[in-house]
């Protein structure tokens, strides 16, 4: 498949899915929801994503995430219940850039029944720029964008914007709310920004299960090597993992990282074979990747799940931080 014409067509998919295909959408929800009462109910596909809309909406909305905690959402094939409750919903959010593969057409089939739906990631049609390529298939954008705290900032306007079009009379409350998880965001990058500058150079090599953490690369100068590729959807093989053995033995890196939706076998694989070759390798620790912690614990919170991973891979590597991460809640109040 063509590059150029793949990434246009993906902003296509984009741009449609985030209007909810508003031409063909009932009066009712063109309008907007001034003539009804909330709670409105909202489905998005991720927790990270879930977490914007509450931060922003407030008691307005009622908020589900359909994947929960170690749901790897690459592989996930949506339900019965969940086609209901995208049916049911007021507004359906998705982070978009492919990360839902299997749920892309039904995600179209909602907009097409006039359901607003929007993608978190909607920004790339303007920011195209700050998009990451997958490295083994340039064909397909990287959709991890919340592992860079600005990133995900921009996907917190995507946000406020899609609430205030469904709800106008709450503008206000929306853009205060928004303002005010943005100042908790801008303290969440400055912490991985610094915490992960701690680290001593020589050792700021991040080696996990697949390649989630580009974006975190980016953003906070850190070496990042995956086993896997973007998508999980793809197994590694023999080379793949011959080849990551080869890397931490020559580099001499101290630990490898799991990640809580994706099988550890791999790892597990290199450690091995690192082993054979007479360099220990130590886990690191578990990561969130592809969904955050369990439901009602400060790491099954966006803030927490960056936390968590920045706290874990800084003080693995050599570097300086809170043993309870930022705010000193991670492992509970």
């Amino acid at each position: 498949m063509n590059s150029i014409f793949f990434r246009f067509s993906t902003l296509l998919l984009l741009a449609a899915l985030s209007l909810g295909m508003s031409a063909c959408a009932p009066e009712e929800q063109s309008s907007g929801a001034t003539d009804r009462e909330g709670p409105f109910k909202v489905i998005t596909t991720t927790g990270m994503v879930a977490d914007l809309v509450r931060a922003v909406g407030g008691e307005h909305f009622e908020v589900r995430s359909l994947l929960g905690e170690g749901t790897d959402p690459h592989e996930y094939s949506p339900t019965r219940r969940d086609v209901v409750a995208l049916q049911e919903a007021d507004l359906i959010f998705y982070n978009g850039l492919m990360l839902e593969g299997k749920m892309t057409d039904i995600l179209v089939r909602m907009a097409r029944r006039g359901q607003p739906v929007y993608a978190a990631t909607e920004f790339v049609e303007e920011r195209e720029d700050y998009l990451l390529m997958d490295e083994d298939d340039d064909d397909y954008f990287d959709p991890h964008v919340w592992m860079d705290v600005q990133g995900w900032i921009l996907a917190l306007d995507v946000v406020r914007d899609a609430l205030t079009e469904f709800l106008p009379a709450e503008e206000a409350t929306f853009r205060q709310n928004a303002d005010a998880f943005r100042a908790e965001l801008e303290e969440l990058d400055h912490y991985s920004r610094e915490a992960i500058a701690s680290i001593p150079e020589e050792r700021r090599v991040l080696v996990t299960a697949h390649d989630a953490f580009q974006y975190m690369s980016r953003a906070y100068d850190i070496e990042v090597r995956g086993i896997q590729g973007i998508s999980t959807e793809t197994e590694a093989g023999v080379r793949d993992i011959e080849d990551v053995v080869r890397f931490v033995t020559e580099r001499n890196i101290p630990a490898i990282f799991v990640e809580t939706s994706v099988s550890d076998r791999n790892v597990r694989a290199v450690i091995e074979g690192a082993r054979a070759k007479g360099h220990e390798i130590q886990i690191g620790g578990e990561l969130f990747s592809d969904a955050m912690g369990p439901e009602g614990t400060y790491e099954g919170t966006y803030i927490g799940m960056i936390d968590h991973n920045v706290t874990t891979i800084v003080r693995s590597l050599g570097g300086e931080a809170p043993e309870r991460g930022m705010q000193g809640r991670l492992g509970g109040e």
